[in-house]
């Protein structure tokens, strides 16, 4: 399925609405309002729960169809035929053809187009959803396109397994249904209650004021890296700047690389790019197609380095993939362990770092840390490995170019306050020019 544009931006556009009232001028403020997107076809019983208990808080409430099959169960506000059409298709088409797989993806598009209108209208405050599997692709799908600080409900029957597909690099919120969203009982009764007072506070929450917000630094991290970049965000945001520190986990990475694509982002401190380990070995948190290649190709300032990648992270210690096992193994908690990288797979990892770095357009400073590329490496440690270091040093001597990279080796680990230090002073510098 293609993702809509994903708009990583603050919503200081978003117009915050109450009960009654007037504003200062004396016209009358408008409500809130939360959209309801879902097929109510199936679900249209407890999507009208939902938007009565809404509509008692004094919130208002535009319900979205996208079902295409029977009649809908309760009124729409925005039919299924404006949905479909929104997409370039027509509803009846869709439900002729009898192909569940490409409808749900063509009323998600529609689903999409039809929430950024009612957005840009300012007619939506917080938007909700109600499904199972195919309904919670739908509706997270037109959640995804929509920017970020917007509230966004999905309550789901899949909430509680791997919800990575559905929220993507964008702040959705996953609450669990524990039992189908089919009738209403006992138990769904109180989540759909819940779910009505969630979206109600999320759209009448007011929205803190970013006038005087300053310029902005992109920045990873992971747990192996947090002194480092601790140390180095405080240097950048004593020199003027707001450090958004994203987690290297595999959504980290994208939603950091979104962020650059809004125009927001000043410079890049990606101190632990090691989601291309996982991308490359095989780990659980991988790296995205464009992981190490956004700020570059738009010209945004850079200082990279080698944090994390002497690890792979793998998930649960005690079910590791079999060509693992003879590895050294760092086991992180019971949900959580980590292999060491080999020097072949560092090799490959240099070659992967260099062609990114060189086909930059912009300012990059590559430091990299002689003496460990975490606290696990370090001379000692158990993770130490002077071949496998070795061997990405020096892959990185020899690929990257050097009139458009330019590259400081450091006799420190990777969390050495110096380290971070020069590492923020030449973004900054890098910035200044």
């Amino acid at each position: 399925m293609v993702e809509a544009a994903v708009h990583v931006r603050c919503c200081t556009q978003r117009i915050r609405r109450h009960r009654g009232g007037t504003t200062p001028s004396g016209s009358p403020e408008r409500r809130a309002t939360v959209v309801l997107v879902g097929t109510l076809d199936t679900k249209g019983h407890e999507y009208a729960v939902v938007r009565d208990r809404i509509l008692a808080r004094g919130v208002d409430v535009v319900i979205v169809d996208a079902g295409i099959l029977r009649e809908p169960l309760t009124e729409p506000d925005v039919t299924r035929q404006e949905v479909a059409a929104a997409a370039g298709a027509n509803v009846q088409d869709l439900a002729d053809a009898g192909d569940r797989g490409a409808a749900i993806e063509v009323m998600a598009h529609g689903a999409a187009a039809v929430v950024l209108r009612l957005q840009s209208e300012g007619r939506l405050d917080a938007i909700g959803a109600l499904g199972g599997t195919g309904g919670t692709t739908l509706a997270t799908h037109a959640m995804r396109a929509l920017p970020v600080g917007v509230p966004k409900l999905m309550v789901s029957t899949v909430a509680s397994g791997d919800t990575s597909p559905y929220v993507g690099s964008v702040d959705v919120t996953m609450m669990y249904s524990v039992v189908d969203i089919a009738g209403i009982n006992r138990i769904s009764a109180l989540i759909l209650a819940n779910a009505a007072g969630t979206l109600v506070g999320m759209a009448t929450e007011p929205v803190p004021s970013l006038d005087h917000a300053r310029p902005l630094v992109a920045a990873s991290m992971w747990g192996v890296t947090t002194p480092c970049v601790t140390t180095a965000r405080e240097s950048l945001e004593a020199l003027g700047y707001d450090v958004l520190v994203f987690h290297q986990t595999g959504a980290g990475g994208g939603s950091m690389e979104e962020l650059m694509k809004t125009g927001l982002v000043e410079g890049v401190l990606d101190v632990t790019p090691t989601e291309l380990v996982g991308e490359l070995a095989g780990g659980v948190w991988p790296a995205g197609p464009e992981r190490l290649e956004v700020a570059g190709r738009l010209g945004i300032p850079q200082v990279v380095s080698l944090g994390g990648l002497d690890l792979i992270a793998l998930g649960p210690p005690d079910s590791l993939p079999e060509r693992f096992r003879s590895r050294w193994i760092y086991r992180h908690d019971e949900h959580m362990a980590a292999a060491r990288t080999t020097a072949e797979e560092s090799a490959l990892l240099a070659k992967v770092i260099a062609g990114k770095l060189n086909a930059a357009t912009g300012r990059v400073a590559l430091f990299v840390p002689l003496r460990g590329f975490s606290p696990l490496s370090v001379p000692g440690a158990d993770f130490e490995d002077a071949a496998a270091d070795a061997a990405l040093v020096e892959g990185l001597r020899a690929l990257i170019d050097p009139t458009r990279v330019e590259v400081h080796e450091v006799e420190s680990d990777i969390n050495d306050p110096e380290l971070a230090r020069a590492m923020a002073e030449r973004l900054y510098e890098l910035m200044s020019a």
